[in-house]
């Protein structure tokens, strides 16, 4: 059975959980080692059964505690070329723990799972999202921090049983906010953020092709409520005809505190 927990998500911090009953991944490690270890213990989760890191890119609000945490349990670090020389720059890589090249496009097997790394467009050197296949063939996928939606993403979220997806901002929340015109431009840009309303068009999309549970993440503090990402998803999905828990479960990621594991 597959297990599923985001732990962090926002611009503070991001950390997402998947394993099995016995093994587990990590995908980020964006806040500090003790936060991290504290949510997987409150979760029953054991460190000490954490297989692997992957890193989408390297912000600091996701690598802020891999080098500590990966250093403490010796785990392995994957991620893109791009962001491995990222992480490096950063200093956050260590000789206490393993750092690999895992190439957008390719797979790996960890504990039962199979890693799958598609590329994503965000204002980093080369960031990535990953999809996880259990060996029961659930399927489920993290990609959060993409500019804009593009045929590879779409093409490794279809099939997938479980989709977190950014849903970062309002639109009309960030052009009226304190944000300067120079950060607003950036995070409304191609390699920004994904706002509301193109993640509804989205998990739309998504929930016609099968995808029954769907989790919003990485929400702007800012320019953005969890109730209003959660109703701009939920009128798209019922404008499609898709009926809330039975079609689909729609839920919004908590920013700080993280979510009960998710089983299915």
């Amino acid at each position: 059975m597959a297990r599923f927990c985001s732990l962090f998500s926002s611009s503070s911090g991001n950390a997402t959980f998947v394993g099995t009953a016995t093994d587990g991944i990590l995908i980020d490690a964006g806040v500090s080692s003790k936060r991290l270890k504290t949510a997987l213990l409150q979760r029953e989760i054991d460190p000490a059964k954490i297989r692997a890191v992957f890193v989408t890119h390297e912000h600091s609000d996701h690598i802020k505690g891999l080098r500590v945490f990966a250093s403490a349990h010796r785990i392995p670090v994957y991620a893109t070329r791009g962001t491995i020389a990222g992480m490096e720059e950063a200093g956050v890589l260590s000789e206490k723990f393993p750092v690999y090249e895992l190439p957008t496009g390719s797979d790996i097997d960890i504990g039962g799972m199979q890693v799958h790394s598609f590329s994503t467009p965000h204002d980093s050197l080369e960031s990535c999202g990953y999809t996880v296949t259990m060996e029961d063939e659930r399927k489920l996928a993290v990609c959060t921090d993409i500019g804009h939606m593009t045929n590879e993403i779409m093409n490794n979220l279809i099939g997938c049983d479980l989709v977190m997806l950014e849903s970062n901002h309002d639109i009309g929340m960030l052009e009226n906010g304190p944000y300067p015109y120079f950060l607003k431009r950036r995070i409304l840009s191609d390699t920004g953020h994904l706002s509301n309303a193109a993640c509804a068009d989205v998990v739309s999309q998504l929930v016609e092709r099968g995808t029954t549970r769907l989790f919003l993440g990485h929400l702007s503090a800012e320019n953005n409520l969890p109730e209003l990402a959660f109703q701009t998803s939920y009128c798209a999905l019922t404008e499609c005809g898709a009926v809330a828990d039975r079609d689909y479960i729609l839920k919004v990621n908590p920013r700080e505190n993280g979510d009960d594991v998710v089983r299915f």
